[in-house]
């Protein structure tokens, strides 16, 4: 006795037995989704193992709080550029604790101004800029020193500077809380930063000799 034939299926949705075609496109669909799903799936496993990757980076990679100040080679940067120059380029020997985090060689602006700059942290983490400007004229420094007015005068390892305080609103001030400057040969020399009287005094002691040198003419 054979077995019975076994009756289609009959789909809900249709209410009836689905027909070869509606067979085949169910199972495509059906792969189709399967398909969909599984590379969802191995997308988001490949991003989560990627994160992981780059957490482990990020804890083995050492850090630190402290500022990071690039110490630069000042003493390198001024020596190619002093050939043609007739006045010589202030090179100071910083305290201990100083640093360095610029040196350049400024072509000048529209006023054609030529200047030699030296950015420095100072052991108290406050910033200097040393500028020596070669024939500058009273505008070129008013701008440097956005018109702040003369408060005084002091005289620092033999050598008289001019004292600037900047009296604009604190937020306004910049990298410009007080500033020397004085003049010798072709030399304008200007200290303007954020440093208090005590460190702008330091430097001024240090640049002195030099400095003076230039007054009297010897390199």
């Amino acid at each position: 006795m054979s077995a019975a034939k076994r009756k289609p299926r009959i789909v809900a949705e249709l209410g009836r037995p689905e027909t070869p075609d509606e067979t085949r496109t169910r199972l495509a669909e059906n792969s189709r989704k399967y398909r969909s799903h599984k590379t969802v799936n191995n997308l988001v496993l490949s991003l989560l193992a990627t994160l992981g990757t780059v957490l482990v980076l990020v804890l083995l990679v050492p850090r630190s709080d402290a500022p990071q100040n690039r110490d630069i080679d000042f003493q390198s940067v001024a020596a190619q550029v002093q050939p043609g120059l007739t006045d010589p380029l202030l090179v100071p020997e910083l305290p201990t604790g100083w640093t360095a985090n610029a040196a350049q060689w400024r072509l000048g602006g529209s006023d054609k101004i030529p200047s030699w700059y030296i950015g420095l942290i100072t052991a108290k983490t406050e910033f200097i800029g040393l500028t020596q400007a070669l024939g500058a004229n009273p505008s070129w420094l008013a701008d440097e020193l956005q018109d702040a007015p003369v408060a005084g005068t002091v005289t620092i390892g033999g050598v008289t500077w001019d004292v600037y305080r900047n009296t604009a609103p604190e937020d306004d001030r910049g990298n410009f809380e007080s500033a020397l400057v004085t003049t010798a040969g072709d030399s304008t020399y200007l200290l303007v930063g954020t440093a208090d009287d005590e460190e702008l005094a330091v430097l001024a002691e240090v640049l002195a000799e030099q400095i003076s040198s230039n007054t009297t003419g010897e390199q």
